[in-house]
């Protein structure tokens, strides 16, 4: 699981779909074709291709524990959230 700072977890808590979902694509990630409405699929091309899945709800935030998931999946560190300005 990814692991931040107490000060990264304040300023990541109320992260929406909407703003993961841009970073996402900043960051040179593609929505995934097959993938259907409400389940939003992105994949980062490299060797291998990673793949993430995101359950789409606009405006709303992600509980702790999927947020935590989903960074580590993604694979981003401190820096690359405050390049993608997730974080200052």
């Amino acid at each position: 699981m990814a692991s931040f700072p107490p000060n990264v977890w304040s300023q990541l808590k109320n992260l929406t779909a909407d703003e993961l979902i841009s970073a996402l694509l900043k960051d040179g990630w593609r929505p995934d074709e097959a993938s259907k409405s409400a389940i939003r699929g992105y994949i980062k091309s490299g060797s291998p291709n990673v793949r993430v899945t995101i359950h789409y709800h606009p405006k709303k935030t992600f509980g702790p524990n999927l947020l935590k998931a989903l960074l580590a999946d993604i694979g981003w560190a401190i820096n690359d959230l405050k390049r993608l300005k997730l974080i200052k």
